[in-house]
């Protein structure tokens, strides 16, 4: 089986069990590493310059087959790693044109009064040296602050597994709209919903990408919907964390074959079940 009919395979299982869950749990995933030391400026639809990650030294980190030192920072909830992006209305990652790495894709405006700014630098994450990025209590377009998301990626270095390996970790404490003013949103809500997951930004069968179950439907992702960021997790028995390990330039997925879902699809539903209340406990 190819690898893009295994993601969707295994991500639509996630999603079938997504909705036997709790989607009213909420998490406390956002790891507090005090004041990050960079920030972009009240902003709408900004992006910062080339930053240089500072981890695996100065090889950079290997995605998908490209090693890069720097990365874009940019306000709507991303990193990409070839230009800045403005962009704020997302799309589907298995189309989208460029490498990005998306904890949450949407129309984040820092201008409004109450609205955080985006941070980043670097921290000490588990003992490894990690890149982070915080949107701790972000605004939307065009300047609200009625609803406020807290979101935060971390690139940890992994160059203990191989040169240019890193694990990527998404989090989540508070996820309270989707949509901006501009992206057919209302109070937040509806219109084009955002987006979570990473793409390697190339087009047809040379594409390799992953979208979070409830991406770009109205009303999944924030808290309380069938898919909320807050009250699932992925790889990981955080509520609200959703782990990923990069080696040799591909994301590893363990993706079981056909057959073997199809055995443990009651049995994976049922572990899941037991981890979430144990989790609640």
């Amino acid at each position: 089986m190819c690898r893009q009919s295994k993601h969707s395979l295994f991500f639509t299982a996630v999603a079938v069990l997504s909705a036997v869950l709790p989607a009213t749990l909420q998490a406390a995933a956002v790891v507090n590493f005090g004041v990050l030391s960079n920030s972009l400026a009240a902003n709408d639809d900004g992006s910062t310059g080339a930053v240089t990650l500072g981890i695996d030294g100065l090889g950079g980190i290997n995605l998908f087959g490209t090693t890069s030192p720097t990365v874009f920072v940019n306000n709507n909830g991303n990193v990409t790693f070839t230009n800045a992006l403005g962009t704020f209305t997302p799309s589907a990652f298995s189309t989208f044109g460029s490498p990005i790495i998306a904890p949450f894709f949407a129309d984040v405006d820092t201008r409004g009064t109450g609205s955080a700014l985006t941070t980043y630098g670097n921290a000490t994450y588990n003992g490894r040296t990690a890149f982070v990025v915080d949107w701790l209590g972000v605004g939307y377009f065009a300047s609200h602050t009625d609803k406020l998301n807290t979101f935060q990626l971390i690139l940890t270095d992994r160059s203990d597994t191989g040169a240019g390996n890193f694990d990527i970790e998404f989090n989540y404490d508070n996820i309270q709209w989707e949509t901006g003013d501009a992206s057919g949103g209302s109070g937040g809500l509806g219109g084009t919903s955002a987006a979570v997951g990473y793409s390697n930004g190339l087009s047809g069968a040379s594409n390799v990408s992953f979208q979070l179950p409830g991406s770009l439907v109205n009303g999944a992702l924030i808290n309380g919907g069938p898919n909320s960021l807050v009250g699932h997790d992925l790889n990981s028995a955080v509520l609200g964390r959703y782990d990923f390990q990069v080696r040799n330039g591909q994301v590893l997925s363990g993706v079981p074959e056909p057959a073997t879902f199809a055995l443990m699809g009651l049995g994976l539903a049922g572990l899941a079940w037991k981890r979430r209340r144990s989790a609640r406990a």
